[in-house]
């Protein structure tokens, strides 16, 4: 029987775990030998003793662990010193961000570790399941807009009081992915008005039918990329956007971005003139920032004032909320890895297309052919 290891996360503020008593169980019973860490469900609020009675062994001493381990699943990349633990042949599980953690992506290569990456799963249907990138974006793009809400000096609804009416709160939302619709959902439940810019056509449908308004672009150029994400678009295009949003920023309370590109640096959707039509006390929280930002004066993880906007730069809002994302995250990392787990036993098909599409490190080579053409340069 195969051995699964969950360590105890170690990253700055990284307190979501990659298994749950709900995932242990099906590990267990699908014939997997499962060890978790001592400690790593401490920031999901999940004991040591919930992963025993599911099944797993709780070990203290992870050295032997990680070493033996023929799967491993984690949520933060490993560190360079961890992948060096891992044995020639065993799966690594895990979110990676490749282009950023090349010293960890060679160390894998070299150790000849098989690395599935969560952010490479195909968006096919039936990976669905498996589609961490959308799981961990729809509580990042909740969260963002609870952040906004509490640090706005406003009301977010229309308020009728015997002191007067107080007008709604103004909104908004650059980019309409999976962090953006939530970003909309919870910003009308609040009792905003929101607007909403993306450069797909194909998303004004799904804004509109959230009841936020849609900002038309010129689209003499489109932006759908494959797999239903945007494509990095010109430099012309990005300045005619900035130019149309600006005059709905100039009007905004909280603006919140979510626009990234796969494998790209974000693109600027806010720059310092953009900033400067902007009321003070507005509100920016920029979900990008991991790439880059979207906007000009973001800095990750500070609380930035600049002409009187504040600027919020998250770089993990889905652990803030580790309780309810680690239920989400293990369980994409569950049907993952029974997608190569038979009886017990790791069958690795790279003919299936989720397999193959997840792969980043193979028998000592980067697969990946972007992150191979990134390691060799």
């Amino acid at each position: 029987m195969a051995k699964l290891f969950v360590p105890k996360e170690r990253s700055g503020g990284e307190r979501r775990v990659a298994a749950t008593p709900e995932t242990v169980k099906k590990f267990v019973k699908a014939g997997l030998v499962v060890e978790v860490e001592a400690g790593a469900g401490e920031g999901s609020s999940i004991s040591d003793q919930r992963f025993a009675d599911a099944g797993a062994a709780i070990v203290s001493d992870a050295s032997a662990s990680w070493s033996s381990a023929d799967i491993v699943a984690k949520v933060a990349v490993p560190s360079p010193d961890e992948a060096g633990r891992l044995k020639p042949g065993a799966v690594l599980v895990s979110f990676m961000a490749p282009h950023r953690n090349l010293d960890a992506v060679r160390v894998l290569e070299r150790r000849g570790v098989t690395t599935l990456a969560m952010e490479l799963v195909p968006r096919t249907t039936r990976a669905q399941t498996m589609d961490a990138l959308s799981s961990q974006a729809n509580i990042a793009g909740y969260k963002s807009v609870l952040i906004a809400a509490a640090r706005l000096g406003k009301y977010f609804p229309l308020l009728m009081t015997a002191a007067g009416t107080v007008p709604p709160a103004r909104v908004v939302i650059m980019g309409a992915g999976v962090a953006g619709l939530q970003a909309i959902a919870t910003a009308k439940r609040l009792g905003a008005v929101v607007e909403v810019s993306d450069v797909r056509a194909a998303a004004k449908e799904q804004v509109e039918s959230l009841g936020a308004k849609f900002i038309e672009l010129p689209m003499q150029e489109s932006g759908e990329g494959t797999g239903g994400y945007a494509k990095e678009m010109s430099e012309d295009f990005l300045r005619k956007q900035r130019e149309i949003v600006m005059q709905h920023l100039a009007k905004a309370d909280v603006v919140i971005c979510t626009a990234l590109v796969p494998g790209k640096k974000a693109p600027v959707l806010i720059n310092d003139e953009a900033l400067k039509v902007m009321r003070a006390g507005a509100i920016v929280v920029d979900l990008a920032i991991t790439e880059g930002g979207n906007c000009t004066q973001s800095k990750a993880d500070e609380d930035v004032t600049w002409n009187g906007v504040h600027i919020l730069a998250p770089s993990n809002l889905a652990a803030t909320m580790a309780e309810d994302a680690s239920v989400v995250y293990s369980r994409n990392v569950h049907a993952l890895v029974m997608n190569f787990v038979k009886d017990g036993n790791v069958v690795l098909d790279l003919g299936d297309e989720i397999n193959a599409g997840s792969l980043l490190t193979h028998e000592g080579k980067v697969t990946h052919a972007p992150t191979a053409a990134l390691v060799q340069s």
